[in-house]
């Protein structure tokens, strides 16, 4: 089958769109995937068997996307390039990856009638309330979360088939709109064996004497990072060599917030880093940390790192955030402490630095978990099921 995948980003890179296509290949499928160029790119290329194809995108278009359900220009725009690269390609089935540019899909094959599969990468109408940009004006005049979760809605019943990346998150999807449950499908991020293969036999390089805390990823107010720093002050005082780690975009108002509460020497902001190097973070630390916000989004979305955690054998500290609380409780992987709760918080650490052996049981079962059932050779079965089912 000639596989035409929509992205309104560029590419690469995009983990969860290269993982599902590699795998669709493997199946025998032909993938085509459209892409936008904000450069001179190759406008063709061949990446592990995937047919990129690049078109030519711009500034106002890019600002355009912001505004793609409260005006239909940048819908307009898109569905051109899509009709052009459907038929030039002859796609055979359409593979719409997130919802941004769904409208333009849908209206470009209003005449061919190719089967639709929209992959619902988050709940992005959730999410966009969090967005710091929306909250000033004029963006919180000029754009509606509101109508962009009709507009999801719509685009969930027009669509043959709809994928998801927990099953809670195909929970809250069937509660509120009338679909078959058997046409939507579970495909979650997880990780590829290359991520921890071989890591297991290398010496950790931990330093004695030092205690740390391991968070990998976007920093932003809803990871509830602050929750970790406002626990440190109490850790210090019976944790002596307890460090934080954040390996992620260094945000200001962490930095400051570590300041006021004089535990700056407790905090390592290291910044962004290479994915090959997540290995090393996690194996030289003592716990890894996902101290998410609780909200629709983060209740039905797994955060990829704690997948990565639990691959290397750490024990985890976990947010009470619905979708990870479930996993890391049905796994016994790890701790789980009440989003936003200090206290509940410092407790849980406390207790897992007093009992080693604790900490080895729920490394050992996370990485059990991870190595036997959750690699993503083995998720990505119901998305390989879908299209042979098609």
């Amino acid at each position: 089958m000639r596989i035409g995948m929509i992205l309104d980003k560029t590419f690469p890179p995009d983990p969860r769109v290269q993982n599902e296509a590699i795998e669709l290949i493997k199946s025998g499928h032909e993938v085509f995937l459209f892409c936008l160029t904000y450069t001179d790119q190759d406008s063709e290329q061949i990446i592990d068997r995937i047919q990129v194809k690049r078109y030519k995108s711009n500034k106002l278009e890019y600002k355009l996307s912001a505004l793609a359900y409260t005006v239909s220009l940048y819908s307009f725009l898109m569905k051109k390039k899509i009709a052009h690269f459907l038929k030039k390609y002859s796609i055979e089935v359409i593979h719409i990856h997130d919802m941004v540019i769904a409208e333009a899909v849908l209206v470009a094959n209003k005449k061919i009638q190719l089967p639709v599969v929209l992959d619902l990468h988050e709940n992005r109408p959730e999410i966009m309330k969090f967005y710091p940009h929306l909250k000033k004006f004029p963006h919180n005049i000029l754009i509606s979360t509101k109508r962009w979760r009709q507009k999801e809605s719509e685009f969930i019943k027009k669509t043959d088939k709809v994928i998801v990346v927990t099953k809670e998150a195909k929970k809250e999807i069937l509660r509120r709109i009338q679909k078959d449950s058997k046409d939507v499908i579970v495909v979650p991020n997880t990780v590829r064996t290359s991520f921890f293969y071989g890591v297991s036999a290398v010496e950790e390089k931990r330093i004695k004497n030092v205690f740390n805390l391991l968070y990998i990823g976007d920093t932003g107010e809803r990871r509830g990072l602050a929750t970790v720093i406002k626990s440190l002050p109490f850790l210090k005082d019976k944790i002596e060599e307890i460090r934080l780690v954040i390996v992620g975009n260094i945000n200001n108002d962490l930095k400051k917030l570590a300041k006021e509460l004089n535990v700056e020497e407790q905090v390592n902001f290291v910044g962004w880093q290479n994915e090959i190097t997540f290995p090393d973070y996690i194996k030289n630390s003592a716990i890894c940390l996902s101290p998410l916000h609780r909200n629709l989004h983060h209740d039905t979305t797994h955060a990829n790192k704690i997948f990565q955690y639990m691959s290397l054998g750490k024990p985890l500290l976990v947010s009470n955030a619905t979708a990870q609380k479930n996993i890391v409780e049905k796994v016994n992987s790890g701790l789980v402490h009440e989003a936003k709760n200090v206290k509940d918080f410092t407790n849980k650490v406390l207790k897992l630095y007093r009992d080693e052996l604790l900490r080895k049981e729920l490394g050992q079962n996370g990485e059990a978990f991870v190595r036997n059932e959750f690699t993503w050779d083995k998720t990505s079965k119901e998305l390989i099921n879908l299209y042979n089912n098609l």
